[in-house]
């Protein structure tokens, strides 16, 4: 029964963290941060991103209440400033200005905005630590961390995967990728503003 119950708690925390991080959503705003790159570099860059993101979760499950209480900070806080983040990035996309700034802030496309805040962002932080909360048994904590794994290796393969497409729709389908991902990371991060400005009033 103990068995039965992990699995269903993994389980559960498998497909909400899935749905929330949404691998496939993300892989159009991936392509037009990274189109401009080499073959091997965007695959470095897909498997950072996701390892970044599973850094960035596995600290909060780990230690994310404390960190927070230590900083006085609340979860609302860290969603308007995620998304305040996105938006700059956003702005950088529509204006054309990301892949003709500063070649030091390329290798860090991995690390910020792809691994977090678009996939670790407020919204898995908070599932995640739930589930924290949520779990009991030894075997419950061992399917959460199996689903968080899981999920990131999922991402991984598909943002790897996916970088194939920029073969084919050439410089140009790049240039407008990179525009409708920034008109998508525009719209998400409004959204995490919107969201956040609703906390602190319902506060």
């Amino acid at each position: 029964m103990n068995t039965m119950s992990s699995l269903t708690f993994a389980s559960q925390a498998f497909v909400t963290l899935f749905v929330i991080m949404d691998p496939p959503g993300a892989t159009p705003i991936f392509l037009g941060l990274v189109g401009d790159k080499s073959s091997r570099e965007r695959t470095r860059l897909a498997w950072q991103a996701a390892a970044v993101s599973l850094f960035v979760i596995a600290s909060f499950a780990l230690f994310g209440q404390f960190i927070l209480d230590y900083m006085n900070v609340s979860i609302e806080a860290l969603q308007a400033a995620g998304g305040l983040l996105l938006l700059y990035v956003s702005l950088q996309l529509l204006t054309g200005t990301s892949q003709g700034g500063a070649k030091k802030k390329s290798n860090n496309i991995g690390m910020v905005p792809l691994g977090t805040p678009l996939l670790a962002g407020p919204g898995a932080i908070v599932a995640t630590m739930i589930y924290v909360q949520k779990a009991d048994t030894s075997g419950q904590f061992l399917g959460l961390a199996l689903a968080i794994v899981a999920v990131h290796l999922i991402i991984g393969t598909v943002l790897m995967a996916s970088s194939k497409i920029v073969h084919i729709i050439k410089e140009a389908g790049v240039s407008l990728l990179a525009s409708i991902a920034g008109l998508l990371l525009a719209a998400i991060a409004v959204q995490m503003l919107a969201n956040a400005i609703k906390a602190f009033i319902a506060q």
